[in-house]
């Protein structure tokens, strides 16, 4: 099969490899659609902490099960099914209190085992999540980065009521906006740059009344600081985009938290739970994604697709085997 792997950081190879053979309990998935994001780009050009190489990246992956192991009970060829990306010990602290995303054993595909940039993907059976008929691969497709973006909204306990600022008008600020109002809450963007700005109807600075819920979907240190400034009181910030080494340690003013008992959460990633709530939310239209797909090449494409992805030219982009 072709397939994009990456053995060192700074470059990939688009080749030939063999297509993976699946163990008892895994499915071999003939991919139909991946996702690409700035978690990939990363992954491409600066390596990330959870990477192991070499590695066939993408962790957004949608296809059809061709081959299913002898132990598989739930799922036959031909099905079409979402790959939960991440897979759990099920039994440490993490996973037994629901933060199956933190376990200490997590392993995630495209980062610790081979992901979606390829014809073929082996995927454990507990991964799947069926797809319903009315729910379009495109679409479909979304529910890894609607996932991250629930898991943020649940880590700051979002009301329905609430305000949520959202420092980003990309993908992920779009999806936490659109996932906030399915949740009965209001919104609104801060995005520098004009076009994005223009299309998520965002602004430049943050409104005088602030926000409930502040959201950072942008790996920028200022914004952070921006944010903790317009959050009201018993507000929560969520700490959603990592920031660079170099930037990282930032200075928080306790006290002014202290006085106005307000909140900060991280969040990373996402549980099967949120995946399972994401494919729900799509096919019953709770959240509309379509308008967000910009861009759709051939993997073999990647080098240009990720440039689009670096330059910001898009929302969206998917790529096909």
């Amino acid at each position: 099969m072709k397939a994009v792997v990456v053995e060192q950081i700074g470059s990939f190879y688009y080749r030939e490899i063999d297509v993976p053979r699946i163990a008892p309990k895994e499915v071999l998935v003939r991919v139909q659609v991946t996702g690409l994001c700035r978690t990939d780009l990363k992954i491409v050009r600066v390596g990330h902490r959870d990477l192991v190489l070499p590695r066939v990246p993408g962790e957004e992956v949608v296809g059809v099960i061709d081959e299913v192991g002898s132990a598989v009970s739930r799922f036959h060829t031909g099905q079409r099914v979402y790959i939960y990306p991440g897979t759990s010990c099920g039994t440490c602290h993490a996973c037994r209190t629901g933060a199956g995303n933190l376990c200490v054993s997590m392993q995630i595909m495209g980062f610790h085992r081979d992901g979606g940039f390829a014809e073929y993907v082996c995927a454990p059976e507990a991964c799947l999540i069926p797809i319903p008929d009315q729910l379009p691969d495109d679409v479909a497709i979304l529910a890894e980065p609607l996932s991250c973006c629930l898991n943020a909204l649940d880590r700051a306990a979002l009301k329905a009521g609430d305000c949520v600022g959202v420092w980003g008008g990309g993908p992920a600020g779009t999806l936490i906006r659109r996932a906030a109002a399915a949740r009965g809450a209001t919104s609104w963007t801060i995005e520098p740059h004009a076009g994005r700005r223009a299309r998520a109807g965002g602004f430049e600075e943050a409104p005088t009344d602030g926000c409930d819920v502040a959201v950072v979907a942008v790996g920028d240190a200022a914004a952070y600081q921006q944010a903790l400034k317009a959050l009201r009181p018993r507000g929560c910030l969520v700490l959603f985009s990592g920031l660079s080494p170099a930037t990282a340690c930032q200075p928080l003013d306790l006290n002014a938290m202290h006085y106005l008992e307000q909140r900060v959460a991280g969040a990373y990633g996402c549980t099967f739970d949120h995946g399972a709530e994401a494919i729900r939310l799509l096919a019953d239209g709770s959240v509309a994604v379509s308008d967000m797909i910009s861009h759709r090449l051939p993997l073999a494409e990647l080098d240009h697709a990720l440039g689009i992805v670096e330059r910001r030219e898009g929302m969206k982009v998917l790529l096909y085997p």
